[in-house]
């Protein structure tokens, strides 16, 4: 079997990062499409071996790109199209089905009760994704959230699968030495406490809530690792706090190996880590700080909010109140000082390679059920 990948674009983003991860562990043949921005997860696509094309896609409405991406699924013989992200599963799924493939599958990544990747979802932005829906085979959740979300638009539930996110775990295991190296590189003084969070600067990701919380904790330090529109206004918010000198905005995260740390090293580096989302799809950071031993206060997360209290409890659920965070910040910072969490049970359940053979029960069923004679939409 050959599968091909499309996807809107390959900036840094977690749904771009988890692709990447995922077709690591995929057992058969993958190639990757990018509709727009062949960005940094298309680079570390292409040293992974991966076959990347941009499609050049000029916008929304660049129609053309239909027509180039039927060529390239038609001259590829793929027998599956696996589409991501709103974009990419619309345009995807159309040529798909125009190009005669056999099976389409599509993952939901970024769902939300009032918006889609950030984007309102109004009644034209549902309409088309449910009417493109419809020609695909299976649409798969990446939470049991988004899964409730999808049939609450009307996506017939047994076209829904669930195949949660996953995370290479061995990558975030705590060591003291990466530790020492990553503060001394960054020039964070011994002893001090230093709060961590990761993503896109957006409104939703509520980050100005986690400045004002660090802000108001004299000699606390804060690492933000993520870039977007809101970098400016929170940057100046840490400046009228007077905190700009305690506050780092770390940009987009690197491989490791550069001057930006990457994921891992931010994370074996600080104290404690902190997600304020409104709403999320799943929260792939958060599972990370917990294999990283870290607690983790967090918002909106389905990925620990839909399992039992007791595969995370280093997890802390939070009413996104900065004065709250700041009260449960400052405990922490007066608590007494001890080792790193050993990391819990919910990290062992969303083990990417656990994804990856999910994602092949999904793939088989879509092939499966589809007629091997489909021809193509006159």
């Amino acid at each position: 079997m050959r599968a091909l990948h499309v996807i809107t674009g390959l900036g840094v983003g977690g749904a771009e990062q988890q692709l990447r991860l995922l077709l690591r562990h995929m057992p058969v043949p993958c190639d990757v499409v990018t509709l727009t921005n062949p960005g940094a997860v298309a680079a570390g696509l292409r040293a992974d071996g991966v076959r990347v094309v941009h499609l050049g896609m000029g916008g929304n409405r660049d129609l053309s790109a239909v027509g180039r991406l039927v060529r390239l699924i038609h001259d590829g013989r793929y027998d599956l199209v696996h589409t991501h992200l709103y974009r990419a599963c619309v345009y995807g799924r159309i040529a798909a089905r125009l190009a005669g493939v056999r099976a389409t599958v599509a993952t939901e990544h970024s769902l939300g009760r009032d918006e889609i990747e950030g984007r309102p979802l109004t009644r034209g932005v549902r309409a088309l994704y449910l009417g493109t829906e419809r020609l695909g085979s299976a649409t798969v959740a990446v939470s049991p959230t988004v899964a409730g979300r999808l049939r609450d638009w009307g996506v017939p539930a047994d076209r829904i699968r669930l195949v949660p996110n996953g995370i290479d775990a061995d990558r975030f295991r705590f060591e003291p030495e990466r530790r020492a190296a990553v503060r001394a590189a960054l020039g964070l003084p011994d002893g001090v406490f230093v709060v961590g969070g990761v993503g896109r600067l957006v409104p939703g990701k509520r980050f100005d809530v986690l400045v004002r919380a660090v802000a108001a904790l004299p000699g606390a330090r804060l690492l933000l690792a993520g870039d977007g529109p809101e970098a400016g206004r929170l940057r100046a918010l840490a400046g009228r706090l007077g905190a700009a000198n305690r506050i780092r905005f770390l940009g987009e995260c690197g491989d490791g190996r550069g001057p930006v740390p990457g994921v891992p090293e931010l994370l074996s580096a600080v104290d404690a880590f902190v997600s304020v989302s409104r709403e999320e799809s799943f929260g792939l950071a958060a599972v990370e700080a917990l294999a990283a031993g870290l607690p983790v206060l967090h918002g909106a997360c389905p990925a620990i909010d839909d399992l039992p209290t007791a595969h995370a409890p280093g997890a802390t659920r939070i009413t996104g109140c900065p004065d709250e965070l700041t009260a449960l910040l400052r405990r922490r910072i007066h608590a007494p000082s001890c080792d790193r969490l050993p990391p819990p049970r919910a990290v062992g359940h969303y083990d990417i390679r656990r994804s990856s053979t999910r994602l092949m029960d999904v793939y088989a069923y879509a092939l499966d059920t589809v007629p091997p004679n489909r021809r193509a939409l006159p």
